[in-house]
């Protein structure tokens, strides 16, 4: 049985079971598994906290980046971070936004945790 997938791939019923919609594997032998589970680089050991509000609306967003933390481990740290500001947010390519304009908080939160942290932006 064979139908299209939202990505315009074919998808194959298989004995292997669900397949990784990125790597086209088995779960059990997804490539992209063992990547996400590696920490995500940080060019220089700084974590930059900025407000952002292009694109958004004039609403405002404080978006975290370079954490020393693996993908599991930024997730944990977008719940902490959005439980604190009691906030709504995401965790995406690399770097946890918080809805509103938390600047202060996640910086004093982040140093808490012992990180060197820095405002970003303007």
């Amino acid at each position: 049985m064979k139908n299209r997938s939202a990505a315009g791939g074919l998808v194959y019923s298989t004995e292997a079971g669900r397949m990784c919609p990125v790597c086209r594997r088995p779960v059990a032998q997804c490539s992209c598994r063992s990547a996400a589970a590696a920490p995500i680089a940080s060019a220089d050991g700084i974590v930059r906290v900025q407000r952002e509000t292009k694109g958004r609306g004039g609403k405002a967003v404080t978006i975290v980046r370079g954490a020393p933390v693996d993908a599991a481990g930024l997730l944990k740290l977008g719940q902490d971070l959005k439980a604190s500001c009691g906030s709504g947010g995401t965790v995406k390519d690399g770097t946890v936004e918080v809805q509103g304009d938390h600047v202060d908080k996640v910086v004093a939160l982040l140093q808490q945790r012992g990180w060197k942290v820095k405002r970003a932006g303007g």
